[in-house]
């Protein structure tokens, strides 16, 4: 496997040099000579063509949809005709009244009980905004189930039967210890131990008991959403993880338990530490750092998981959309393009399921060291001696 790895960096070059050698010849054999003027014309009309069925793609827009939250679930466009699941919109006016409809009503730029989608380039682009008795527009409180909401909900649904029916295959052998499991609920049963045993408990510390319902179930919470959006199709597609407000809560709960549940070891570290007295008196400087460095932690945890997860899916879809970028530069130029952009989306994805393990094992593991930080005890054997 090794030597295999050490040859992929040849390969990958000369698929480039093969790629360069393409584009040259097809560039070559393009070019217009004194004899040929019907035939460059032709070409010329072509190519304008698909220049103008090219600018009909808006990549950057294609992306942003995806990666952007909305008001209802996009599956297909057939026929330039949207095929979309619409969601539940809940809405609070500024009289004090709820309102509460389908998205469907909202579509296309369509106005309903006083509400509407912001236009592109408009204050709250893409959000849903009222329009008061003065004519003013307003945002209005939004507990609107949208996309990543829905992905959520799915996505739980989707972690709570996957665990009930582990649980239900250790109930029904009345949680024996001679129950060898096999299959799927063997992989999940090596990957709880695995978590418990290398990650929470080392790092926790001896109340790791405590903390493992939470630590296991936020690594197969993230674990599960991050495969769930690398699904092209309903119900995977939602851009969950990579939703920044997702990854805040998240890192909120995580330092919720460290601050909440830490020991008084823990705050005399953060608020009277260790120093000498005129580095945390009159002046505060120490703790102020200390302070600095607890707010920084549920930042470190939210940026890491939210980028590396947006990252991925804005390459993914930008290497996709290479195929319909091409068209305008030739047929043979299209096909190297087409192989190259599939070959590479396969590869990027094959590398995201990895990532989307990773990010979550990443997030436990600073998770339960930001625990065990908190749960430490003060040194017996220094007051011993």
């Amino acid at each position: 496997m090794t030597n295999r790895v050490q040859y992929l960096p040849r390969v990958l070059c000369t698929l480039l040099l093969l790629l360069l050698g393409v584009v040259w010849a097809d560039v070559r054999a393009e070019e217009p000579t004194g004899g040929s003027v019907a035939v460059v014309e032709s070409a010329d009309s072509e190519a304008s063509e698909v220049a103008e069925a090219e600018e009909k793609l808006d990549v950057v827009g294609l992306i942003f949809d995806h990666i952007n939250d909305s008001y209802s679930w996009h599956i297909a466009t057939v026929n330039g005709h949207h095929i979309e699941i619409p969601l539940l919109c809940i809405v609070r006016s500024a009289e004090g009244k709820w309102h509460a409809f389908s998205s469907a009503h909202l579509a296309h730029g369509h106005t309903y009980e006083g509400f509407s989608i912001a236009p592109e380039g408009a204050k709250w682009e893409g959000k849903i905004v009222g329009s008061a008795a003065d004519g003013t527009t307003y945002r209005p409180i939004d507990l609107s189930i949208t996309k990543n909401a829905a992905g959520l909900l799915i996505n739980s649904l989707l972690l709570v039967t996957i665990i009930l029916g582990v649980a239900g295959w250790y109930r029904r052998r009345n949680y024996s210890i001679h129950a060898i499991p096999r299959g799927f609920v063997g992989a999940v049963e090596m990957l709880v131990m695995s978590l418990e045993d290398d990650i929470i408990r080392p790092s926790v510390g001896k109340d790791y008991k405590r903390y493992s319902p939470y630590l296991l179930t936020a690594f197969f919470f993230i674990f599960t959403n991050n495969l769930m959006g690398l699904v092209p199709i309903f119900p995977g597609g939602a851009n969950t993880t990579g939703n920044i407000a997702v990854t805040l809560v998240m890192a909120l709960a995580t330092m919720f338990a460290v601050n909440v549940f830490g020991n008084k070891e823990y705050w005399k570290e953060i608020l009277w530490p260790d120093v000498p007295v005129w580095m945390k008196f009159p002046i505060p400087l120490m703790p102020v750092i200390e302070l600095f460095g607890v707010i920084s932690k549920p930042f470190a945890l939210t940026v890491r998981l939210f980028a590396n997860i947006l990252a991925g899916h804005t390459v993914i879809l930008a290497l996709t959309c290479l195929v319909f970028i091409s068209v305008s530069m030739g047929t043979t130029m299209n096909i190297v393009m087409t192989i190259f952009s599939v070959l590479l989306s396969v590869f990027m994805l094959v590398l995201e399921i990895l990532v989307a393990y990773i990010q979550a094992y990443v997030f436990t593991m600073l998770s339960s060291v930001f625990i065990g930080l908190s749960r430490k005890e003060h040194h017996a054997a220094h007051k011993k001696h």
